[in-house]
């Protein structure tokens, strides 16, 4: 599953994108930072719609993909198509695999193996790099 991401379609300067986010979006979806578990708006949100991107609002995952991992964070079992990249990750002293925005190159959260099925995928996203577009 792991590979290096493309090169994304939409490339802003660092002050651009400082210009367009917040300070904690710009901190996770640029610096590939996180946020602390159980404090994101999304972590136990329920609601029904599509997460896009907070960066550039392409369709990330559908809130039917969702579930409670009971990790902190907003996780979800499968990605809409081609949405997302997957490159290597081997900070905080361990081999992780990145999830990436296909679209902007911004920095998601990491996706596991220990998710349920169908997939068995457990993407464990940060709330700060998605917005979530109310639907049916």
């Amino acid at each position: 599953m792991s590979k290096t991401a493309a090169k994304p379609a939409i490339e802003k300067t660092e002050q651009e994108w400082r210009d367009q986010l917040t300070p904690e979006q710009f901190q996770v979806l640029r610096l590939k930072g996180t946020e602390r578990p159980f404090t994101g708006k999304y972590w136990d949100e329920k609601a029904d719609g599509t997460y896009v991107c907070a960066a550039c609002g392409q369709k990330l995952f559908s809130s039917e993909t969702k579930f409670d991992s009971g990790c902190g964070w907003p996780s979800f079992y499968d990605a809409e198509p081609g949405t997302v990249t997957f490159t290597d990750d081997f900070t905080a002293g361990m081999h992780r695999v990145e999830v990436t925005c296909s679209k902007c190159g911004g920095h998601l959260g990491h996706i596991f193996p220990d998710g349920p099925r169908p997939t068995g995928q457990r993407y464990c996203i940060n709330s700060a790099s998605i917005d979530l577009k109310p639907g049916k």
